[in-house]
């Protein structure tokens, strides 16, 4: 693999005829390239296509240029090289070193093929045009931004929500643990499975160099995550150290890490708190309207929980909760005063549910995360509140409820 220093020039190899092609066949290279994608990607792909083309002597005009853009790319600079070496020899396969090198290489290599195929994975496998992931049923103008990783592809999605709903702005490779996904305990070098929402954004002055441009923390563990008894903490999405553009599909801690232009544009984008993150092994792609045409039942349950507690009838209310239910530590029967509270003080006035969102996670149990702004007639401000609701017997019960806001 060449590097960005005492690399030799195009011009020192330049001849008007395209240089021998990289075979590329077991690599179909679709005529697209990713929405809204870091330009360091979009180029990339841009040069796989050339190759695929036969287009040798341009694919290596734009891979030299984009090495000096991106010096620490390490993807790029592989393919680089495997260019110059066509233009004086046939060039196997992608990577395609010296066999005195090949042993010491294979480790390195490998983990690039990997970051490839990738790359190339997501390209082939675009979601359908106007599709969103099945977990976001409903999201309120204050989510203006949501993300979605899908971990079968090393991909991050990034959407935004608008007055038409959910909009595929971007999507960008990502790494993901070491050992995969699904994290149950501290320490197991896996990425957690779930519905989180970021808490912070790290001012990048006051991380190490390792996590890059900065970092965005999600709420690993969330309400489910605990009642499962997983632990660990300190999920975040976070950029690569100097030196390193990106980094192989598994090879975090537990984070999501992206190439640091990618984590900048999105740090400049989302906006802590509000912020879904659903990240899924693999995510299932489905039209808005049938998202929504399966929450039809859950939603007939939240209307009529509004209701009950419109009503002042606690135990009309009550029937709502799960006999597993905790808030802040407490157990059902610890809460239920201050649930009471909360009716007294409403005199049997109606409440309205502002903001409302809900997203569904569906793995063993199937859940609902819903968020919204409690609001009793005749008031003008409320609480920011949110429930978590599993499906129970084909009944929807709440097993978690507290104030966020």
């Amino acid at each position: 693999m060449l590097t960005s220093t005492g690399k030799p020039s195009i011009s020192e190899h330049a001849s008007s005829n395209d240089a021998p092609a990289i075979p590329f066949q077991s690599l179909p290279i679709p005529d697209t390239n990713p929405a809204g994608s870091g330009s360091a990607e979009a180029r990339l792909i841009h040069i796989y296509h050339l190759v695929a083309r036969a287009q040798g002597h341009q694919a290596l005009l734009k891979t030299e240029s984009l090495v000096q853009d991106y010096p620490h790319f390490q993807l790029a600079q592989l393919l680089y090289g495997d260019l110059l070496a066509a233009r004086a020899r046939s060039v196997r396969t992608m990577g395609d070193v010296p066999d005195a090198l090949l042993k010491t290489a294979t480790p390195v290599l490998n983990e690039l093929h990997d970051e490839s195929r990738m790359r190339l994975k997501a390209l082939r496998e675009r979601p359908p045009p106007g599709s969103i992931p099945a977990q976001f049923l409903a999201l309120s103008p204050r989510n203006k931004h949501a993300i979605a990783v899908d971990a079968s592809r090393a991909r991050l999605y990034l959407f935004e929500n608008r007055p038409t709903g959910l909009t595929l702005i971007a999507d960008y490779y990502v790494s993901v643990g070491k050992s995969g996904v699904e994290k149950t305990a501290e320490g197991d070098l896996r990425t957690p499975l779930g519905i989180y929402f970021i808490t912070s954004n790290l001012d990048p002055k006051s991380l190490k160099e390792f996590y890059g441009s900065g970092a965005l923390p999600i709420s690993y563990p969330n309400v489910l995550d605990s009642k499962r008894g997983k632990t660990g903490s300190g999920i975040w999405l976070h950029g690569t150290p100097p030196g390193q553009f990106s980094r192989p599909p598994l090879a975090t801690d537990g984070c999501v890490v992206l190439a640091n232009p990618d984590l900048a544009q999105i740090v400049r984008t989302v906006e802590v708190r509000t912020t879904p993150v659903v990240i899924s092994q693999r995510l299932q792609w489905v039209t808005p309207d049938n998202a929504r045409a399966g929450s039809k039942s859950f939603e007939d349950t939240l209307a009529a929980w509004q209701n009950a507690k419109s009503s002042g009838n606690m135990d009309l209310l009550l029937n709502f909760y799960s006999p597993d239910f905790t808030s802040n530590g407490k157990t059902l029967a610890e809460w239920t005063p201050s649930l009471r509270s909360e009716l007294d003080k409403m005199r049997g006035h109606p409440i309205q549910l502002k903001d409302l969102s809900f997203l569904r996670w569906t793995d063993t149990t199937d859940t609902m995360v819903v968020t919204f702004g409690e609001v009793a007639n005749g008031t003008r401000t409320g609480t920011t509140k949110r429930q978590y609701w599993a499906r129970q017997n084909n009944q929807w019960k709440i097993f978690f409820e507290g104030v966020i806001g």
